[in-house]
């Protein structure tokens, strides 16, 4: 009998002595038939007592494809499991008493961006993901997450990658819808010949692509193959050129909801003069809409993404640093004298600049988290510091994943925010 979920959206059920087994495709509440894999991994065989949240999968190449992996599972299930992790999550860093959690989903087929392999495959080139716990290549021919404008493109992408010169065996793509159009960022294990610039141009052309760029493997500069116009996008009504592969949250709607919640997270009130400081900025999905009623000093480590957002900072409240935050974190002396702090890290968490963090004590912290067990160890550096949970709002824009984004507010001290309006 599998009695809950794990991390991965694998079923877990209990051996006789207690040790957990982990069924790839089971549901809670289900009795299924398994077979070993390896370890304490199982492979479902047959389901004999179906849950209640059992679906169909929606997409022909669920079993196959490493994209997805609950498939099998209703939406709202997904979306409950993944906020009682997040609440788990919070729960197991000391926070016993956790707000309401408001919950958010995105729609099938809007995801915006994607990092896909390559490979060639004797005539044939394969662009998709790998199948789950493996190096294989699934070709990308169907998919319920993707954005219909990303699928329409990738049959064109498909044939002019298989007359490249400079693709000899794997490469990568990273593709963004942007508001100007389809922006490409081509990784290969080869040096394009002039030929393949040439097929690359007609590329661009052809998918109405207005940048194609391109870097060889072992290399880290990127070279700008094809561009017929300009690339930009706009967020929080500022229009930003962001460059190659940059990284913009998964989808449109998740973007935004990402950013009210962030917005309705500020004490109430602060003022236009009172100083907001921001960690991992990007190109200022966050920083813009905060730069729009506040002071802000944004960190952002990649050169090329603190230059985009440079380049938009000029007679604005926003002021931008390239700082390496691994490396050189905020002080927590600098921190303890802004209002806020906003930080969206990296999937690992915010590593060394969570000890300034705790240090420094910056009264208000909004905690931005794609991954729930990063979240539980920075959470929990935040509780034994003396911060309070104020505010959590659970966004589903990895549809079908085991992924997640949440929304945290954090206050120190006597201090504490309304817990109204967290359901929107």
């Amino acid at each position: 009998m599998i009695h809950s979920l794990g991390a991965q959206g694998d079923g877990i059920a209990a051996l006789p002595d207690g040790q957990p087994l982990y069924v790839t495709g089971a549901l809670p509440g289900e009795k299924v038939e398994a077979q070993p894999v390896s370890g304490q991994k199982y492979q479902l065989v047959s389901v004999i007592t179906p849950a209640s949240d059992r679906v169909e999968p929606s997409c022909p190449l669920f079993q196959s494809c490493g994209g997805c992996t609950l498939q099998h599972m209703s939406l709202p299930a997904i979306l409950e499991w993944k906020t009682q992790r997040v609440v788990y999550a919070l729960k197991k860093a000391g926070f016993s008493d956790t707000p309401v959690p408001a919950q958010r989903q995105v729609p099938a087929h809007s995801r915006r961006r994607a990092d896909l392999a390559i490979r060639r495959n004797g005539k044939n080139v394969l662009v998709g993901l790998h199948a789950r716990n493996s190096d294989q290549v699934i070709d990308l021919t169907s998919c319920t997450i993707m954005h219909p404008n990303l699928m329409a493109a990738l049959p064109s992408v498909r044939q002019t990658l298989q007359s490249l010169e400079g693709l000899r065996q794997a490469g990568e793509i990273q593709l963004n819808l942007l508001e100007s159009g389809l922006d490409i960022l081509l990784t290969t294990d080869g040096p394009l010949s002039s030929g393949d610039r040439t097929r690359l141009a007609s590329l661009s052309a052809t998918i109405s692509a207005p940048r194609i760029s391109w870097y060889q493997r072992g290399t880290e500069a990127y070279e700008t193959v094809a561009q017929s116009g300009p690339v930009y996008h706009t967020m929080a009504g500022v229009t930003v050129a962001l460059p190659p592969g940059a990284f913009l949250q998964a989808t449109a709607p998740s973007e935004t909801w990402i950013q009210d919640a962030v917005l309705s997270a500020l004490p109430k009130k602060i003022g236009k003069r009172d100083k907001i400081i921001e960690l991992y900025a990007g190109c200022g999905t966050l920083s813009l809409p905060l730069a729009a009623h506040h002071q802000v000093f944004a960190y952002e480590g990649y050169a090329p993404a603190a230059a985009c957002l440079k380049a938009v900072a000029g007679g604005t409240r926003l002021n931008v640093e390239c700082r390496d935050l691994n490396r050189q974190p905020v002080m927590g002396t600098v921190l303890k004298a802004a209002n806020v702090v906003v930080l969206d890290p990296p999937h690992s968490g915010a590593g060394l600049q969570m000890r300034q963090l705790t240090t420094g004590k910056p009264q208000h912290i909004i905690y931005v988290s794609c991954n729930p067990a990063a979240l539980a160890k920075d959470a929990k550096a935040l509780h034994d510091a003396g911060y309070r949970l104020n505010s959590l709002e659970v966004i589903d824009q990895f549809l079908w994943s085991a992924e997640t984004e949440v929304v945290c507010s954090f206050t120190h001290g006597s201090s504490r925010r309304s817990r109204s309006g967290l359901s929107r």
